[in-house]
Order: C-alpha cells, then structure tokens, then sequence
C-alpha cells in the first residue's frame, strides 16, 4: 500500500482551511496533518515534522507565506509549496509568472485534481536538493524564473495555461494581453511591458511598444507611405513596427550571418 502524501494547510481563514480540508479528503492517498493559522506556527511545527506538501496562502498577518517559503529552504528537504491566493490582482501578477504551482481561491476541482497529480508526480521522483535550489532562485527574484515557458490565464471559475510556443504575437490592450494563437484569441491579465520581462528574447521580439512577436513569425517587411512599418507574420496576421524596432526586425529577417 502506497505511504499517504501528507500535507499541512498554513492559512489563517478557517473557511480556506475547511474547503481545502474537504477537497483533500476526497482523495485518499493524501492526508491533512495539521491545520496552522500562521507562519509562525507553520515554521515550528514543520521543525519537528516531515511532511511532503504545504499548502500556503500568501496573505497573512504578521508574516506573509513568501517569508515562510524563503525560511523553508534552509530544510535538507524542504515540502512541496503549492501556493494558495485569493482574488488579488498584484498576486495574480507575480503568480502567472512563476514556475511553482498554485491555487486560486476559489478553485474548481477540475484544477484542484490537477494540482495534485502534478504534486504526486513531483513527489514519487527522487528530490535531489536541486529542487530546494531550483525554489530558492525562483523566490529570491520574487517568484520569477529566468524566463516563461507558459502563462496561467483566469477567467470566471476557470483557469488555462498556454504555452507560449504556441503564442504567434501578442497585442497590448490597456493592462491586458491579447495572445494570438493560431484559431483563437486569450486575453491576459498583465501590461505588455511587465511580460516581456519575462519572456526570452531568443523567442520573442519586441516590434511596437503595442506589439510583440514570436521571433519565428516574421515573413516580410513593407516600409509604408507615412514612414511606418508593417509586419507582416507566417500567421497572416499584420502587424506595424515602429522606428525604433525596425533594424532587429530586418535583421530577424536576414538570420544569421
């Protein structure tokens, strides 16, 4: 029989407590150990306990959860961290832009099971401490990693992930993304000049100050009557660039050499 994959809940609403208690439950190879209300708490108790998982909120009095994660990575091994945040837009921010699982209250179960099988996959490889490494890097820049492979979008009670390999462009449209994939359009909740400090610049070229596209996209370049610029992408899509983008771009059309 399979050990149980235990767990402990830091969060300081008893409602939270209760609805991840409930959904823990309906899964029975994982169990709740303890239910802690603050980092403080959370710390001592994970001094003298083992556990695999720590389900953490972010927003707490005194101590927030990201000081209880960096304080964590002092551990030979330290939990898996599934981050746990509610309804806050710079939150939602930071954690679209990481590579750590995490929860959005309120969370469907289709995302809840999700999070677990990607958990319980984590957990059934040998950890080696180049996870506590991997965490350390991430969270000492503010939960941010050298650059983004995909982007978690939320809409009402639902949450997609898109790959952004297979993003063709993306548009700004006032503190949002549009994200131009191939049959559809994903808005995003993040200023165009915030994800592209995240995004790698091998994959990903900056066009307009409205304007980013894959750097694979490009087709050809059509100087225009009024001294602008207009791309145009193997998508079909079009796209102006300005002035100050237009040497990368002919260059990127060029290649190498």
């Amino acid at each position: 029989m399979t050990a149980a994959i235990r767990s402990i809940i830091v969060d300081d609403e008893e409602h939270a407590c209760i609805t991840l208690r409930y959904a823990l439950s309906k899964f029975p190879e994982w169990s709740v150990v303890a239910e802690l209300k603050n980092a403080a708490t959370a710390r001592e108790y994970l001094a003298q306990h083992t556990v695999d998982v720590v389900f953490l909120d972010i927003q707490m009095p005194k101590e927030s959860g990201l000081e209880l994660a960096r304080s964590l990575l002092n551990h030979d091994k330290p939990p898996l961290i599934i981050f746990v945040t509610a309804y806050n837009a710079h939150a939602i921010d930071a954690f679209d832009l990481h590579a750590l699982d995490y929860l959005l209250k309120p969370f469907s179960s289709d995302r809840f099971a999700k999070t677990l099988s990607r958990a319980t996959e984590m957990l059934s490889l040998i950890r080696p401490p180049a996870y506590g490494q991997a965490m350390a890097a991430c969270l000492a820049t503010g939960l941010r990693p050298a650059y983004l492979q995909q982007v978690i979008v939320r809409s009402v009670g639902e949450m997609e992930s898109i790959m952004l390999s297979e993003v063709n462009w993306v548009g700004a449209a006032g503190n949002y993304v549009e994200l131009h994939l191939d049959k559809r359009v994903v808005l995003h909740r993040v200023a165009i000049s915030k994800l592209e400090e995240y995004l790698d610049p091998r994959q990903f070229i900056r066009v307009h100050r409205g304007f980013i596209v894959r750097a694979d996209q490009p087709a050809h370049l059509q100087a225009l009557g009024n001294g602008g610029y207009q791309l145009r992408l193997r998508s079909g899509a079009e796209v102006p660039v300005s002035k100050n983008y237009v040497d990368a771009v002919r260059q990127l059309l060029l290649g190498p050499g």
